[in-house]
Formats: C-alpha cells, structure tokens, sequence
C-alpha cells in the first residue's frame, strides 16, 4: 500500500516491492533472539518480515525514484527462500497507484548495489523468459550510484559476492545510463545524499527538506527503528560495524535537531516515525505502522 506525503512543497510516495522474508541474525548480528524477539516475531524457521520500500519524489529536477527492490529477476529457488509472492511489477503496481508509470522516472538512486536495492533496475525483456535478454526497467532516467560502490559491487570479495550480481547494472552502462558519483549529493531543490559508511563503504542516505520540515530515507544505514533506539544493535550485513554505530549517531543527532520523518525501508512493522525523548535517551516515536502477518504467512 503507497503512502502519500508532503514535505513542504514536495511531494513524497513510499512505494514498495513487497516483503521477504529473511533469517533475523541477519538484521540483528549479535544480539540474542531472546532480545530482539519481543521487536519483531520470527516465524518458525527464524525468518522476520523484511519490507522491500523505495521512495518516490516529485522534485523540481524531475520524478527521482530511490532504490528499486528486487524486481522480477529472481528464480524459483529465490522465490522460495525469500517467501516472496513471484508475480511481476509490484514496485510497478505500486508507483501506477500514485499516478506514474516507469517512464515517468527521471533519475534513479541507488543507496547501494546490493540485489535487494538494485535488482528492480533491469527487467528481461519478455518477462516471462530469463534468455530474452535485459532492459532497464525505468527506460528515460539516469541511475546514479556511488563510484567507491560501483567498485566493491564489480570486484566482490567472498563476503560481499552473494549479493551483489551484475545483472542489475550491466545493462545500465551498456545503455550508457549509469552515472558514478562521488561523495554527497545534491540531487535537486531540498533533495541532497549523505554517504554514511556501516552498511558498505559508501552507503547513501536521502534527505528531503523544504518550508522547514524534512524527511530522511534511512535505507541500510539504519534498517530498523530498534538500531536506531539501540546503537549498538548494528546488523551482521554491516560490514565496517564499528563506523555503522557512528552513522546512525550522527544521523539521530540530526533527526532529533530538525525533528525529522524517519522512513525505514526494511522495518517490517515501522514505516514512518520521529524521534522523541525516551527512558534511555533519544527513541523513535512510530507515525506509520504496519502489520506484516496481517496478510502473507510466510510461507
């Protein structure tokens, strides 16, 4: 279901791919079960609901689309493990419901190259046949992506090279519509990139700001709302944790200065919230909830 919301003068859409379902070591490292258990329920082969959202936005440069999902690439056995339903154009069905198609898009961000984030940015072009070949699913935009990124996603190591496959950005350079850049962003009037090391290297998260309110697209840099009520919960993708905690301290800091709208793309029960004071400091006060067992098992 999108969500509609203006920030000032700009118009924002939380569009989604769906959900998967994902082993909840993954998202908490090393906490204990019994900790992160009262948060989020596991079903019973230990997998949490992990949502797949991007954000939409109507900016003075033109449509700008942040992430993509993991599009309709995926093969059976992927369906399977990540629970997820195989029907094509959910992102698609998704962005059709607030007024725009995939060629509407004028840029596209990628917060990073994992499959999860950039699987959506290529198609085949029969959808129903892998030997057809591939194309970008958001023909007239450009795809913007980290330099540092780009090569850490092209030269994996054995840690990395399960989630990064170059199916989702080859097709881009081919159609010369992938642009590298380097370090923060200005992407057009009140939409600007921080890179946040943790996650990856380069890692970026969006601001919108305008008529002083404001909007941070947290991505990977904090996939849930209890990393950012408790630093030290940093998720065993992170791969640099220690700076993982700093990012999210410095990202919290500057949420609570401009009582921001967090928006968390993989929290499968917070969608929006604010940060307020808590019993232990600073914690995420939810605005937008949902209920990931409402309508899909898992299973």
């Amino acid at each position: 279901m999108p969500y509609t919301l203006n920030i000032g003068s700009i118009r924002c859409h939380i569009v989604s791919d769906g959900i998967q379902w994902s082993d909840g070591g993954g998202f908490f490292g090393l906490v204990p079960r019994i900790l992160w258990e009262p948060i989020i329920r596991p079903d019973e082969r230990n997998r949490i609901p992990v949502a797949l959202r991007s954000l939409l936005i109507e900016s003075d440069a033109g449509l700008i689309l942040v992430d993509t999902g993991q599009g309709d690439k995926l093969g059976d056995r992927e369906w399977r493990r990540f629970g997820m339903e195989p029907r094509l154009e959910r992102l698609i069905g998704e962005m059709a419901e607030v007024g725009f198609g995939p060629e509407d898009v004028d840029v596209v961000l990628f917060t990073h190259l994992h499959s999860d984030h950039a699987g959506g940015a290529t198609r085949w072009v029969d959808q129903n046949d892998p030997s057809s070949g591939l194309l970008p699913t958001f023909p007239n935009a450009r795809y913007l992506a980290q330099r540092v990124e780009m090569a850490e996603a092209t030269f994996p190591n054995e840690r990395t090279r399960g989630t990064y496959f170059p199916q989702n950005w080859q097709p881009l350079q081919a159609a010369g519509l992938l642009e590298l850049v380097d370090g923060d962003q200005r992407l057009a009037g009140g939409v600007h990139t921080q890179v946040v090391p943790g996650h990856t290297s380069s890692i970026q998260a969006v601001w919108v700001e305008d008529g002083g309110e404001s909007l941070l697209f947290l991505g990977d840099t904090c996939s849930w709302a209890a990393h950012l009520d408790r630093l030290a919960w940093v998720p065993a993708f992170d791969i640099l944790p220690m700076q993982s905690i700093e990012g999210k301290r410095r990202l919290r800091a500057q949420a609570l200065e401009r009582n921001t709208l967090l928006f968390f793309q993989h929290d499968g029960q917070v969608v929006t919230g604010r940060l307020g004071e808590g019993a232990r400091g600073a914690e995420v006060r939810v605005e937008i909830s949902e209920d990931p067992w409402a309508d899909v098992t898992g299973e």
